[in-house]
This record gives C-alpha cells, sequence and structure tokens, in this order.
C-alpha cells in the first residue's frame, strides 16, 4: 500500500508539472494593434456591423436618401458595446487574454481611463494634431513624457495635404522629440464627401503629397495610415524612397472587399516591404472587430509564419522601440 500512494504521489507531481508546462507554453505571442480610437460610444453606431460591408457600394441619386455608410445584413455582424464602460472592459479583457499592446489615441478622457485601467505598457497613448491649439502647448504635451505617438493626423478630412505649412510647427515638434507619427492616407468610406466631411477629397489621400512635408523634416519617423488605399502603386514608390515611412493595414482590413484586402497586403509583400506592414484595427465601437481584423493576417496562406508575426508584432515593436 505505501509503494502504491508513493507512486500515486509522484504520478500526481508529474502531471501537476505538466499542465503548468502546457499552461506556461500556451501563452499567447504578443500583438500589437497601432490604431485603436478612444471615443465615447455613439448610440448612432450602435447597430451591429458586417465585416468587408463595403463589398457592395451601389451609388445613389444626389436627391434621395444618402446610401447607409454600414451594412448589418449578414450571418454573423459584429454586436456594438453597449456604453463606454462595457468597451473599456471588453478592450481590458482583450489586452489580458490575447496579449495585446494597443496605440490608442482620441478622447482624451477616455485615453487616461483606458490607460490608468491597463497593466502598465501596455497602452501607448497618442495625441492628434489639432491647429488651433497652440504649437507651445502641443510641445508642453510632448515634453510631459505621456504621449508616445502623435496620432492620427488626418488633413484629408479638412480638404489639406499633409505636407500644408500649417502642420510644419507641430512636425516640427515631433521630429524634434523624436516622436512617430501617423498619417491618415487614402479612403474615408463610401460617399465621405457626402454623408459626413463635406472637406474631404480623395486625391488627398494620395501618399505623394507626403513628399513634401518628409523632405522639410528629413529626421521625422511616420506610417502611412490605412496603407494608402487604394492608392497602394504609390505607397511603394514613397516607401521606397523614403527608408524612414512605415504604413498600417487599418481600417481597409475590416471594411473592403476580403479578396480585395489581402491583395493589397500580399501586393505590399511582393514589393519588398514585409518588415515594414504593422497591423492595426482602426478600432471603434465592435469588439470583436480585433478578433476579425487579427484573423485576417493569421488565416492568410500567402503569409509565412515569421511574416505573420512582423506584421502583427516585430516590424511595431522595432517601429516604437519598445523593450
Amino acid at each position: 500500500m505505501r509503494n502504491l500512494l508513493s507512486f500515486l504521489l509522484v504520478a500526481i507531481c508529474f502531471l501537476t508539472a505538466e499542465a503548468q508546462s502546457d499552461s506556461s507554453s500556451a501563452v499567447r505571442p504578443p500583438i500589437i494593434d497601432i490604431h485603436v480610437h478612444t471615443i465615447p460610444v455613439n448610440p448612432a453606431f450602435s447597430a451591429p456591423l458586417c465585416p468587408w460591408f463595403l463589398s457592395d457600394m451601389p451609388g445613389a441619386d444626389p436627391n434621395d436618401q444618402a446610401p447607409p455608410f454600414m451594412n448589418a445584413d449578414c450571418v454573423d455582424p459584429l454586436p456594438a458595446a453597449a456604453n463606454d464602460a462595457e468597451l473599456q472592459q471588453a478592450i481590458l479583457d482583450r489586452i489580458e487574454n490575447m496579449n495585446l499592446t494597443l496605440v490608442a489615441f482620441g478622447d482624451s478622457r477616455i485615453l487616461h481611463n483606458w490607460v490608468d485601467a491597463a497593466p502598465a505598457g501596455r497602452i501607448l497613448p497618442g495625441i492628434g494634431i489639432d491647429t488651433r491649439m497652440p504649437v507651445a502647448d502641443f510641445r508642453d504635451s510632448l515634453r510631459s513624457g505621456f504621449y508616445k505617438v502623435v496620432a492620427e493626423v488626418a488633413p484629408q478630412y479638412q480638404g489639406l495635404s499633409p505636407s500644408d505649412t500649417i502642420f510644419t510647427p507641430y512636425f516640427s515638434v515631433a521630429e524634434e522629440f523624436n516622436i512617430p507619427v501617423g498619417i491618415h492616407m487614402g479612403t474615408g468610406g463610401n460617399g465621405m464627401a457626402n454623408l459626413t466631411s463635406p472637406n474631404f477629397r480623395a486625391s488627398l489621400g494620395n501618399p505623394f503629397l507626403l513628399e513634401d512635408m518628409l523632405a522639410r523634416h528629413p529626421k521625422l519617423k511616420i506610417w502611412v495610415m490605412h496603407a494608402g488605399y487604394p492608392m497602394v502603386d504609390e505607397l511603394i514608390a514613397l516607401m521606397g524612397a523614403n527608408a524612414y515611412v512605415y504604413l498600417d493595414i487599418s481600417g481597409f482590413i475590416w471594411s473592403y472587399p476580403l479578396d480585395e484586402v489581402h491583395h493589397v497586403i500580399q501586393q505590399l509583400v511582393r514589393a519588398g516591404f514585409g518588415k515594414r506592414i504593422m497591423y492595426g484595427t482602426d478600432f471603434l465601437f465592435w469588439p470583436r472587430m480585433i478578433e476579425t481584423s487579427i484573423g485576417v493576417v493569421q488565416n492568410a496562406r500567402y503569409l509565412s509564419k515569421d511574416q505573420k508575426r512582423d506584421i502583427l508584432y516585430n516590424n511595431a515593436a522595432r517601429f516604437f522601440r519598445l523593450d
């Protein structure tokens, strides 16, 4: 009997050690989402959202009701968070369960709430550029050390080029403090100029418009948001000429047709920029948008395991100089 008990104790210890080993090996590899908005939950966007909802963009008559911006007519639409507290908890759960680090920007109150509630270092806060803010105040904000990035800079919605000299003093401060800048380039969705942003111009999403700004700020490190979609050829040319330019694949990764999304990512990798593509969601109110977007990269058969890790983590860790 004593031998049997000894055997059982050894077996239990062995199985416990195995279980602990399996548990530790099951920790998910880290992922960095570099494009997350902190904005109050908007009742106007409380409806579920279909991934890749821009697979069908019918036109409309200017004298009739404008076409809907979103679509919830699919088998498994993504539910929106009901309120700010629910959204924050959904983000915190994903940080823990999915081993996420987020680059987040937007509403200052919500941003500070998220940073305070999240584990240290798991949310990198960003500040945008508002040309109504005195440059001295912008400098003080960056000097404080709280903000790690400048984003999302979106002159396209204002009908301005990113090389407009109105932004020069702000980019100069970011360059001085060695802080990366994320700039919106590309599409804003179906009918953006008709629905919410009358100053929006598709032509101002051309990545070539960044060239004069980059020439004025040779030490500034930027990333082009949304991969400048659909002007990917122009972005490839820009990145070929400017070694400090990276990109994220946010926004269009869950809104445009999935085949088109894969075509764009594959085109960028084939062009030799697999080490400069960074994962991002352009996260808003739908928590499952994160899983959906990560799945696009993880299920891409044309990407190797190393290329997926580069896009989901390594490239951003290098770009943002993380340990």
